[in-house]
């Protein structure tokens, strides 16, 4: 509640938002959660493919 609209915070999931009320076991709290993450938020998506195992050129 402190950090709410004075700093920049990053999260990273491997599951989709949607996902997250039934993994955390209580949908209105992170209902609660998620719309003060949001707020003023930006949502990055990279795809289905992992950036961990994209082999780089060597060179």
């Amino acid at each position: 509640m402190r950090r709410y609209e004075r700093c920049s915070s990053l999260l990273t999931s491997n599951r989709p938002v949607d996902d997250w009320g039934k993994l955390l076991a209580d949908v209105a709290a992170v209902s609660a959660m998620l719309d003060r993450l949001l707020h003023h938020g930006h949502v990055l998506k990279c795809g289905p493919k992992s950036w961990r195992t994209k082999t780089v050129p060597a060179g």
